[in-house]
């Protein structure tokens, strides 16, 4: 065969392995966390900023972790089809989560976790994908070494082919932008190390290669509902295999592919096929000499035993590690996470310690949690969700968080609309709370209500903690909220309700239990606001500064009426092109002069102006993003109109 010198075949940019791929397999980090349920929103409004704050940073840093994987419903944060436009006010939040590793040193790695197990990846997902990476690597090109770019966390129901030239895509628009950071890429499969050889020999020295580990599948997701067939009967199962512990097989299972896993676990529930899986991966790092990283791996807490699970993660752990392949185990709170089953997950009271060992992090001191009476009044809303407590929703319609919409005093304020019947804005206390006292010492609830129609009303309620005393529910404590408590009248509504003014509702509990007198003070769960009387499908709420106070002492600041679907030119107030670039034109039932405020989505005011129907808006100067127009007639708000430019 025909030889050529190697000097000849670099010029011919033919790559030689390994002296084309970066020469080191050493990955910039060693070990962390998945911190999940946080950016994984349907939007950056329903994002809960506050769920994590550079503490909890801190105190991963602490557990020996220097890396935290943040999984980001990335496509969600932007306009959608057909420019994906990024939200400002998801950079905002994330900026502040960059900063924060920057400060402490570690290392982050964004994501992308659009991701639905029930849906195949689109074979047409590359333009999507170029242009959310495009955006990103513009906006953190310039900063932290320490920041790096996932791909798409588990692609699956597409092609090894299809979803590798994508891949190289996504690299080559990224590169076009940023030359600097580290991209980590993966393989179809769900990120299967089955489908790590199927991936091309990428042109690019500063890639990391993933893969995802959850096997014996039957081991790590017993008890799992969102398995196809749902894993919820499966329980107690053992690893290593022990003939004896085996659990009876769930009868609803028969038939399916889990009892062919369940008959065969004799072989693969042991230490040596998890390190034989294992191998598949160690072998494509040394054989391609490339950085590998196990981005997941994990045992769902529900159904599986501390003791078994604690082993499976050091076999894992420890495997990985006498192999140079760093990890981020899945996840920190939650399912899978690093807390006692059934804690309140607080890092000083209720870390899994045998778990934490298991993965060979150091363990802080823990000492029991000694629940006391609130002795002060706190904040539930105010900008943000107050701390120790998670947005606890549910129902459809509209709900903003970060809405701009005239707040009575800072940037934020909620916004609620087309909520059906029983759909409330839940506010869940964690760990559940002892307001005892403040109901002893004349504290109030204390919040600002705006609403548009006069027909209005909703419950304030409590909720307390059900027991495992045979007859107790999850007893409410009411308020109702209606037009003789506020006007609704599109003006900010100052309410102050002493706690000693609820009355007790009942409960609900898979079935109605009449009032009995049970509600505790001692063990309260959640605060709500909740449309028990009617649906609020016309209807438009706002709330600002929602907080337990014993003075009476809130103003209204903001005075203006907020007219925005109500005003008798809303309908007739439109503005095109959207998405627009250079000029905007807006078209009114009144000819006579309006006044233009255009804030970004931090609030800031970018244009202010004043503007006759049918003239050409310029807004050359403004860079791409998301904004908000303001429109006024005679000094009244009547139309706020979301304008996106390219």
């Amino acid at each position: 065969m025909k030889t050529f010198p190697l000097t000849i075949l670099l010029l011919l940019g033919i790559c030689i392995l390994p002296l084309c791929q970066v020469s080191a397999q050493e990955v910039p980090f060693s070990r962390g966390i998945n911190l999940t349920n946080w950016f994984q929103a349907s939007g950056a409004e329903a994002i809960q900023f506050t769920m994590f704050t550079k503490q909890d940073f801190e105190q991963i840093r602490s557990l020996g972790c220097d890396v935290i994987r943040l999984p980001i419903n990335l496509h969600s944060m932007t306009s959608g089809t057909p420019d994906y436009l990024i939200d400002p006010l998801f950079y905002s939040f994330l900026d502040q989560a960059v900063n924060w590793a920057q400060d402490l040193g570690m290392n982050l790695i964004l994501d992308n976790h659009t991701f639905d197990p029930a849906l195949n990846t689109d074979p047409s997902i590359g333009p999507v994908l170029i242009k959310v990476w495009s955006q990103m690597a513009q906006h953190y090109k310039n900063s932290s070494d320490h920041i790096f770019y996932e791909v798409l966390n588990e692609p699956h129901g597409i092609s090894d082919n299809a979803w590798n030239a994508i891949q190289q895509q996504v690299i080559n628009t990224i590169r076009e932008t940023d030359t600097t950071h580290y991209i980590i890429v993966g393989g179809a499969g769900w990120n299967s190390y089955n489908n790590l050889n199927a991936m091309p020999v990428y042109s690019d020295s500063k890639l990391i290669y993933t893969f995802h580990f959850y096997d014996p599948f039957i081991f790590t997701h017993q008890g799992a509902s969102w398995t196809d067939p749902s894993l919820v009967p499966l329980s107690s199962v053992p690893f290593p295999y022990i003939a004896d512990s085996m659990p009876v097989f769930p009868a609803s299972l028969k038939g399916t592919w889990i009892e062919s896993s369940f008959n065969d676990y004799h072989n693969t529930g042991n230490v040596s096929s998890v390190k034989a899986l294992l191998d598949i991966a160690i072998n494509f790092k040394n054989s391609r000499h490339v950085p590998v990283f196990c981005g997941e791996f994990g045992v769902y807490i529900p159904n599986s035993s501390n003791y078994h699970r604690a082993f499976w993660y050091e076999t894992v752990r420890k495997y990985l590690e006498e192999n140079g392949i760093s990890w981020t185990t899945w996840d920190y709170h939650g399912g899978f996470g690093l807390f006692r089953k059934g804690s309140n997950e607080m890092f000083e009271h209720d870390l899994n310690v045998p778990l934490l060992q298991a993965l060979g992090l150091s363990v802080p001191e823990q000492s029991p949690y000694l629940q006391k009476p609130d002795s002060t009044g706190f904040m539930i809303y105010t900008d943000y969700i107050g701390g120790g407590i998670t947005n606890s929703s549910t129902g459809a319609g509209t709900l903003n968080y970060y809405s701009t919409d005239l707040p009575n005093n800072g940037k934020y304020c909620i916004y609620w609309e087309g909520a059906a019947q029983y759909n409330v804005i839940g506010f869940d206390f964690t760990p559940d709370k002892d307001l005892s006292r403040l109901v002893n010492e004349g504290y109030a609830l204390d919040f600002m209500v705006r609403g548009n129609s006069p027909e209005t009303s909703f419950d304030v309620r409590f909720i307390d903690t059900k027991t495992a005393v045979a007859g107790d529910h999850p007893w409410r404590m009411r308020v109702s909220v209606d037009a003789a408590s506020a006007e609704f009248d599109k003006h900010w509504h100052h309410l102050h309700i002493p706690l000693s003014l609820f009355t007790e509702q009942g409960s609900w509990d898979n079935a109605w239990f009449e009032p009995e007198g049970k509600f505790d003070w001692t063990a309260v769960d959640r605060f709500e606001i909740d449309a028990e009387e009617q649906n609020l499908v016309n209807k438009k709420l706002w709330f600002d500064n929602i907080h337990f106070t014993n003075q009476d002492t809130a103003q209204v600041y903001e005075n203006r009426v907020i007219t925005i679907l109500n005003s008798p030119f809303s309908e007739t107030v439109q503005t095109y092109p959207n998405p627009a670039h250079d000029f905007i034109y807006i078209t009114a039932n009144a000819n006579h002069a309006m006044n233009l405020n255009m804030l970004d989505a931090l609030g800031q005011i970018r244009l202010q102006r004043n503007y006759t129907p049918g003239e050409a808006l310029d807004v050359s100067a403004l860079p791409a993003g998301i904004y908000f127009l303001y429109i006024y007639y005679n000094k009244e708000l009547v139309s706020i109109n979301k304008i996106i430019l390219n």
